[in-house]
């Protein structure tokens, strides 16, 4: 049996992150314009993934709907989960893929999101160690968090559009964290 077959696999969807310690896990994604960042610590043996849709900032953030949505949300989690589990800041490496322009005639968010994850990393000092961003196509995306290896298959046309139609759908309500407190 192969190491890909015997992956255990975990589908990460828009304004989801996982982080994981398992080295039998592959996380998976389908991206458009929407981006997905991978960081890992080779050391503490712990990575994750995160699938976020538009860039953020502050301004978004106030200006209403779901927060999962924005990178800057998404990325904050994606990291304090991985220090929650043993990572140190200063070993984090990423990987950045998607920001697809898949559609022609609207504004090229894709390009925005890339550009917004690379400068959010760039801020925190994590380093950078490869990328795949930008063009027509949509893109699936394999990452196996404890090795650091990613591997993506290009999506044709209309694979690409069902991937814009799902982008564009309201982001599921984010689960409870299994550690929440609840305030009355």
């Amino acid at each position: 049996m192969t190491a890909d077959i015997a992956a255990r696999r975990v589908n990460i969807i828009q304004g989801e992150y996982k982080v994981v310690t398992d080295p039998n896990v592959v996380l998976t994604t389908i991206l458009g314009s929407c981006v997905a960042a991978c960081l890992r610590d080779p050391v503490a043996g712990v990575g994750g993934m995160n699938h976020f849709l538009l860039p953020g900032n502050a301004q978004s953030m106030t200006s209403g709907g779901d927060a999962t949505r924005y990178g800057v949300h998404l990325m904050e989690l994606l990291i304090n989960g991985l220090l929650k589990k043993g990572a140190r800041r200063d070993r984090l490496e990423a990987k950045i893929f998607g920001g697809a322009k898949t559609i022609a005639t609207f504004s090229n968010v894709g390009e925005q999101n890339a550009a917004f994850a690379m400068q959010f990393l760039r801020d925190e000092g994590i380093r950078v160690v490869g990328s795949s961003t930008g063009g027509e196509f949509g893109r699936k995306l394999e990452f196996w968090p404890i090795s650091g290896r990613a591997r993506q298959y290009p999506l044709t046309g209309a694979e690409t559009q069902r991937t814009v139609a799902a982008e564009q759908k309201p982001a599921a309500a984010p689960r409870p964290v299994e550690s929440s407190i609840e305030f009355f």
